[in-house]
């Protein structure tokens, strides 16, 4: 319970939340566009700095199911207090950082430092306010998430131009002081010490479990997948720890998460078809970027400007969806949702290298508005039947599976990107001879097929045109996939009451 202090403060102390979730959910599209200049300034493959995406995204969802639990053993002030530390320093390290492996380290203390910021923030805001005021605070609060993915690309865009890479992360620290100045001001301390049994065997299995996964997922490609002993080992680790979590989790007297989770037909359906959505969803706003810089020549800044109109899209969903929701039943626009974003998916598909930005802009928006349809209503329906008491654990799980196919997605998306790419290439190459003598007639003289030069030139642009087919193959194929989800909407029953407002954030 919020003490009188916090009460009284309420006002600031939601100006300092606010901060702190901005940073968070800011941090996870600024760096977006920034990739291909960290790519060249580290010496990395086009493969390998996605790793700057995955490790962070790993590491929340790593955290995340153990923030609840800390906050209670030290308590929510030091907690935050802790958290806002630890990831401001974390993003100077980030952005002092001169090779991929330090960047690398630096990002997972950056996801290890902010996991707990939006769930503690959310629980805190649940106690200071009364519970008529809590709608209208949760838009407000909620703003403070939708506004990282509008501005991110476009700040971290202008940043990269105009200055460097490396402000994108230092940009962290100047928020992150007027955060933790905030907390440190105005919210109450509590002792803590309340925490419960906590399943360290449980926590462990299943930090190797997606260890073990994303670096098999990330290392596979360049290993060639199964005839690497590095990729057994790793593929064995990770069953090991999902066998242990299991076995762990309907055995154990305490288990690190409730078994009654896995008896909610709506909450396993909705948590697996999140998992899918971070696999075929999230991974878009980490490619198209790089390919509008490396394919199409845009600067970083104009990139970040076409990424932009994502989160506008995203942002007009969020403040129709529970008006839809009511009207129409969380079912019915769940279905809209994937249709429109398998709609945006399949313009993607159609991206060549002769366009302008406005195909971008305008697939962008549509994927935002149909990825902005699908949560409210996978929150209505995870929730509907499953007890309040599990409701916060809930809540970790779905956000932690939402993450895994997120990082997951990302490295085998690229993966493929890089393997299809080689494919068309060698294709494309089988019908470029220089004896052609339609090609020497027809080809600009850039492309003189009798200097090396000239072949050079040849070469990237081949290179270009095969790296958009396997672009537009990916899309096509995401597209179908996104469609593929639509028959397992029939497997999740409506609530047949008045839907929940959302999950309780609380942690007990």
């Amino acid at each position: 319970m919020a003490s009188a202090k916090d009460i009284a403060n309420r006002l600031p102390i939601t100006g300092a939340l606010m901060l702190a979730t901005l940073m968070n959910t800011l941090d996870s599209t600024i760096a977006n566009v920034a990739l291909p200049h960290m790519q060249g300034s580290v010496s990395a493959s086009q493969d390998q700095i996605v790793w700057v995406l995955t490790s962070y995204i790993i590491a929340t969802a790593i955290m995340t199911p153990l923030s609840g639990w800390l906050s209670l053993k030290i308590g929510r002030k030091t907690m935050f207090l802790a958290s806002i530390a630890g990831f401001t320093v974390a993003s100077i390290l980030c952005g002092i950082a001169t090779s991929l492996p330090e960047i690398v380290i630096f990002r997972l203390l950056q996801g290890i430092a902010g996991a707990s910021l939006i769930p503690l923030s959310q629980t805190v805001m649940l106690d200071i306010y009364p519970q008529r005021l809590i709608p209208r605070v949760m838009s407000v609060w909620s703003a403070a998430i939708i506004l990282g993915p509008i501005i991110g690309p476009t700040l971290g865009g202008w940043l990269t131009e105009d200055f460097s890479w490396r402000w994108v992360f230092y940009i962290n620290v100047p928020i992150g002081i007027l955060a933790f100045l905030g907390i440190w001001t105005f919210m109450d301390r509590d002792e803590g010490g309340r925490q419960r049994p906590f399943d360290f065997l449980g926590f462990g299995a299943l930090v190797l479990f997606i260890g073990g996964f994303q670096l098999m997922v990330d290392r596979g490609p360049t290993r060639d997948w199964f005839d690497s002993k590095e990729i057994w080992i790793e593929a064995a680790l990770c069953l090991a720890g999902l066998w242990i979590f299991v076995v762990q989790t309907m055995t154990a007297e305490h288990p690190f998460f409730h078994r009654d989770l896995a008896k909610d037909g709506n909450f396993v359906g909705t948590t697996i078809f999140g998992l899918f959505v971070g696999v075929m969803l999230f991974s878009t706003s980490a490619l198209l970027p790089s390919m509008m810089q490396n394919l199409l020549g845009y600067s970083a800044l104009q990139a970040g400007i076409a990424s932009m109109t994502r989160g506008v899209g995203s942002f007009i969903a969020f403040l129709a969806v529970p008006m839809l929701v009511a009207r129409f039943g969380p079912r019915t626009v769940l279905l809209v949702g994937i249709v429109l974003t398998s709609w945006a998916l399949w313009q993607m598909g159609q991206f060549d290298l002769a366009m302008t930005a406005r195909p971008i802009e305008i697939a962008g928006f549509i994927q935002g508005v149909g990825t902005g349809l699908l949560f409210a209503p996978l929150n209505t329906l995870a929730y509907a039947k499953l007890a309040p008491v599990h409701r916060t654990e809930g809540t970790i799980v779905a956000t932690m599976a939402r993450s895994l196919g997120s990082s997951a997605g990302i490295s085998l998306l690229q993966a493929l990107l890089i393997r299809d790419a080689a494919a068309a290439h060698s294709g494309l190459t089988e019908h470029v001879t220089a004896t052609d003598p339609v090609l020497r007639w027809t080809l600009p003289a850039i492309f003189n097929l009798q200097s090396a030069s000239g072949l050079s030139a040849l070469n990237a642009e081949v290179t270009r045109q095969a790296s958009m087919i396997s672009y537009d193959a990916l899309f096509g194929g995401m597209a179908v996939g996104c469609l593929l989800l639509a028959p397992s909407l029939l497997l999740l029953k409506p609530p047949t009451g008045p839907p929940p407002s959302g999950p309780e954030m609380v942690v007990d």
